[in-house]
């Protein structure tokens, strides 16, 4: 256990970040699983509002430094490519 001021309160910060950080992965997590069931529903409709939500969630991610910026745009491409065979 840490003895010094500055060291207990990094221990604190730094389970808020990680708990901050696993809420957010996991909301982008859930915002992609309901892409791909819309996709796998084919609904094309449902599936383009869902990829919007999914698209902005992945990118807020990506700017609070969740996700690196080539990770994000794979994932972004990924559901875009697969909402786009839909036709």
């Amino acid at each position: 256990m840490a003895n010094i001021k500055s060291a207990k309160k990094r221990i604190v910060t730094s389970a808020k970040r990680a708990e901050r950080n696993k809420a957010i992965r996991s909301s982008v997590k859930t915002y992609i699983k309901n892409v791909e069931a819309a996709v796998a529903a084919g609904n094309k409709e449902e599936a383009e509002k869902a990829l919007t939500v999914a698209i902005s969630a992945i990118t807020k991610a990506e700017h609070k430094g969740l996700y690196h910026k080539n990770n994000a745009a794979n994932k972004v491409s990924r559901l875009t490519k697969a909402v786009n065979k839909l036709a």
